[in-house]
């Protein structure tokens, strides 16, 4: 059964008395320290198995996140600041933790590199427009949706050859390595893949005339669009369903039940609406209904 929602900074503290009495058994994830991000669990931490009890009485949390996407995950080249809604729904994950949001260490996590980054315990968690997908459930854990979006295009101002996915045969897409969009575009709508490992990347691609269209999630168009609206426009109507979710430890069944009630937590105290609104909502797009969580990572 479902832990009980947990609200506040407290959250690690009672979630851990829970499940110390219920014992775990996940031995798989019982690495030593020295192997984790996070480092710093405690010795009466223990009973609590796998990436929760790593990060109890920790003094950091580890979470791998885009760089490069307005309004979702994006660093400041002049300040070095990080922002949006990936970045605030870290914060609301570690608050339920009891980890301090300046003690969060965000490390760029390109597409390609979110499994490979799970899987080898570089990073905590994953937040980082992660799209849920059953092939990626086979080798980590992803729990939500905590969002959901959809694919659309982006193209050059002055292009009118371009207006949906059904324009896009023999044109030459950009999108990041590793991606269900470049995937998407290339195999229902014959387009030519021009893979990158950022979509600024793309972007400038897309500027410079080398490619004939950039594909991602809508929300993150938008983000672009916004900068350059002389330059770049986003065309269509969404043309596919991403959910995304917070990566971690493959079957990790602890972590998977703290994220899921954390998520609906926020969902019902309005954090989320709020996260929302700091971010994506600046672009003027009205906050979408919360999504409905899986009951399985």
């Amino acid at each position: 059964m479902r832990l009980r929602r947990l609200t506040t900074s407290a959250a690690a503290l009672v979630l851990a008395l829970s499940l110390t009495a219920c014992g775990g058994d996940d031995d798989d994830d019982n690495a030593s320290q020295d192997n984790t991000p996070s480092g710093g669990a405690s010795a009466s931490a223990s009973a609590v198995s796998g990436t929760l009890g790593r990060l109890q009485g920790a003094d950091k949390l580890v979470v791998g996140v885009k760089f490069d996407q307005p309004g979702v995950g994006e660093k400041d080249p002049a300040t070095g600041k990080l922002s949006g809604f990936d970045i605030e729904i870290a914060k609301i994950i570690a608050k339920a933790l009891g980890i301090d949001s300046g003690d969060i260490e965000f490390k760029e996590t390109v597409s390609a590199n979110r499994e490979p980054f799970i899987k080898a315990r570089t990073v905590d968690l994953v937040i980082a427009s992660y799209s849920i997908t059953e092939e990626r459930r086979k080798v980590v854990s992803q729990a939500g949706p905590y969002y959901e979006t959809g694919q659309q295009l982006l193209v050059r101002s002055d292009d009118s050859s371009i207006n949906g996915p059904d324009d896009l045969t023999g044109k030459k897409v950009c999108s990041v390595s590793g991606s269900t969009s470049i995937k998407t575009v290339e195999e229902k709508y014959g387009a030519a893949p021009a893979p990158f490992a950022t979509y600024t990347e793309c972007v400038q691609q897309l500027v410079n005339k080398s490619v004939d269209a950039v594909t991602t999630d809508g929300a993150i168009l938008l983000g672009y669009a916004a900068k350059q609206p002389d330059k770049v426009k986003v065309v269509g109507d969404p043309f596919s369903q991403e959910r995304y979710g917070i990566g971690f430890a493959f079957g990790d069944t602890q972590m998977c039940e703290f994220l899921i009630d954390t998520l609906q937590a926020a969902f019902d105290d309005g954090s989320w609406a709020q996260a929302f609104a700091d971010t994506l909502g600046k672009s003027g797009v009205s906050a979408p209904p919360v999504p409905q969580l899986d009951d399985k990572c």
